[in-house]
C-alpha cells in the first residue's frame, strides 16, 4: 500500500492538510504527516515532528521558536525538511509527497521536494503557482497546483481545489512507470533553430544502441541537463546548442547560469560541443527588450519571443567563455564548428547571417582551448546533414575512447 507524505505547517495549515489526508486515506493509501510549523501547537498530529525537522538542520527548536523570527524559521525548516524527506524516500518509506502553503510554506516544501529524485511524485498546492515558479521548482519535476484562494481554512472554493489535488497525488503514486531501458543515455541540447541537426544525429546514435534524451536550451533545460549529467547516469553529451551562454552574457531571459557546460567537463563524461544558436539572445515580446539594445538586429520568432543577433564583440567573449569551460574537461571532448552558421536563421541568406561575428566566435574559441582538445571546422551550416553526422560519429568515437 503506497504511503504519501504530507509536509507542511501543521499549526497554520493543519485543517487543510487534514482534509487532504482524509481524502488520500479514502483512496486506500497511507499518510505520513511531517510538521514544519514553528508558531502554535500543531492542529494535526504529526508522524515526524517539527523538533525532528529542526534537529536535522542542526537547530534547537526551542531557541528558534523563542526568537519568533519568521524568516529564520523558514530558513531552518527549509534546511531540515530536505534531509528528512530525502531519507524517507531513500528508505522507501514514502511513495509521493504533497504540500499546501503560501509563501513560507511553499519555500519550505519545495526545498524539500527538490531533494527528491526526478520521477518521484511531488505536488505543491500554492498561492504562488500562477507566477514565476522557477525559484521553487528549480530543475526538478515539481507539480505546482494553483490554490486560487489563500490556503486559509476550508470553504466551498478550497474544497473544490484541494479535492482534485489529493486525487492528483494519489494518481501519480498509483500510475505504474514503464520499465526503463538498459541502453546507455546520451543527453543533447536543442533549440528550434537546431532541431534538424539534433534529430538527424539522434537517429545515428539510437541506431548505435543509445537512448537519446533531448533538453530544450531554455535556461531551465540547460540546468536540468547539467544536473542529470552530475548524477552519473549519463554516458555521453551532445551539447550542440550552447545558446544559453549568449543570454547569460548579454542579459537575455533564457540563461542557464554561470556553471553551464561544466558538468560534463568536471565529471569526465565524453562530449561533443558546438556553437548552436550563440548568434541569438532571447527576450519576450518586443516591448520587453531593454531600451539599451535599440538599433540592434532583431528577429520576431513569434509574438512572445524576440531574438537579437549577437555582435562580433559579444561572439568573441562567448568563444573565450566556451573555451574556459571546455578546458575544465577531464574526459574526451570534441568541438565542431559550423563555419556557415550556427542556426537556421544564421545560415547564408538568413536574418542573422553575420560572417564577421561567426569568425570572431570561432577564432576566440580556438585560441582559448587547450591544445589537446580536438577542433573540427566544417564548411557547412549547423543543420546540414553532414554536420549532424559528424557530431554523432565524433561522440561515438569519444564514447569508445572512455
Amino acid at each position: 500500500m503506497p504511503t504519501i507524505a504530507i509536509l507542511g505547517t501543521m499549526d497554520t495549515k493543519g485543517v487543510e492538510h487534514g482534509f487532504v489526508a482524509d481524502l488520500i486515506r479514502q483512496r486506500g493509501h497511507k499518510v505520513l504527516i511531517i510538521d514544519v510549523g514553528t508558531l502554535e501547537d500543531p492542529k494535526l498530529k504529526p508522524d515526524i515532528t517539527r523538533s525532528e525537522v529542526a534537529q536535522a538542520a542542526g537547530v534547537d527548536l526551542a531557541t528558534l521558536i523563542a526568537k519568533r523570527d519568521r524568516g529564520e524559521s523558514v530558513t531552518a525548516m527549509s534546511q531540515g525538511a530536505p534531509i528528512i524527506l530525502a531519507k524517507l524516500a531513500e528508505e522507501k518509506k514514502i511513495d509521493g509527497v504533497i504540500s499546501l502553503g503560501g509563501g513560507g510554506g511553499t519555500a519550505i516544501a519545495t526545498a524539500a521536494m527538490r531533494a527528491l529524485p526526478i520521477g518521484f511524485p511531488k505536488l505543491m498546492v500554492s498561492t504562488l503557482a500562477s507566477g514565476n515558479v522557477a525559484p521553487y521548482v528549480g530543475v526538478k519535476d515539481i507539480v505546482m497546483f494553483p490554490s486560487i484562494v489563500d490556503v486559509a481554512g476550508l470553504n466551498r472554493i478550497s474544497r473544490q481545489l484541494l479535492t482534485p489535488a489529493a486525487g492528483a497525488i494519489c494518481g501519480m503514486v498509483e500510475m505504474p512507470v514503464t520499465a526503463a531501458t538498459d541502453k546507455p543515455i546520451i543527453v543533447a541540447s536543442q533549440f528550434g533553430n537546431t532541431t534538424m541537426c539534433i534529430e538527424h544525429a539522434r537517429k545515428i546514435l539510437e541506431a548505435a544502441g543509445y537512448e537519446v534524451i533531448v533538453f530544450a536550451a531554455t535556461g531551465t533545460g540547460g540546468r536540468t541537463m547539467e544536473s542529470l549529467i552530475e548524477t552519473g547516469l549519463v554516458a555521453g553529451v551532445l551539447d550542440v546548442t550552447t545558446t544559453e551562454w549568449a543570454d547569460e552574457l548579454v542579459g537575455g531571459v533564457l540563461n542557464a547560469g554561470p556553471t553551464r557546460l561544466e558538468a560534463a567537463a568536471r565529471c569526465g563524461v565524453p562530449a561533443v560541443v558546438s556553437t548552436g544558436c550563440l548568434d541569438m539572445v532571447n527576450f519576450g515580446s518586443p516591448e520587453t527588450v531593454p531600451t539599451k539594445f535599440a538599433g540592434r538586429n532583431f528577429y520576431q520568432h513569434n509574438p512572445q519571443v524576440t531574438l537579437m543577433r549577437t555582435t562580433p564583440e559579444e561572439c568573441k567573449q562567448l568563444g573565450t567563455i566556451l573555451a574556459e569551460k571546455l578546458n575544465l574537461s577531464t574526459g574526451p571532448v570534441t568541438v565542431l564548428l559550423p563555419l556557415r552558421g550556427g542556426s537556421m536563421i544564421g545560415a547564408p541568406g538568413g536574418a542573422f547571417h553575420d560572417s564577421a561575428a561567426d569568425v570572431a566566435l570561432c577564432a576566440a574559441l580556438k585560441a582559448g582551448l587547450r591544445t589537446d582538445i580536438e577542433v573540427k571546422e566544417m564548411d557547412c551550416a549547423i543543420n546540414d546533414p553532414v554536420f549532424a553526422e559528424a557530431c554523432a560519429h565524433a561522440l561515438l568515437k569519444n564514447l569508445g575512447a572512455r
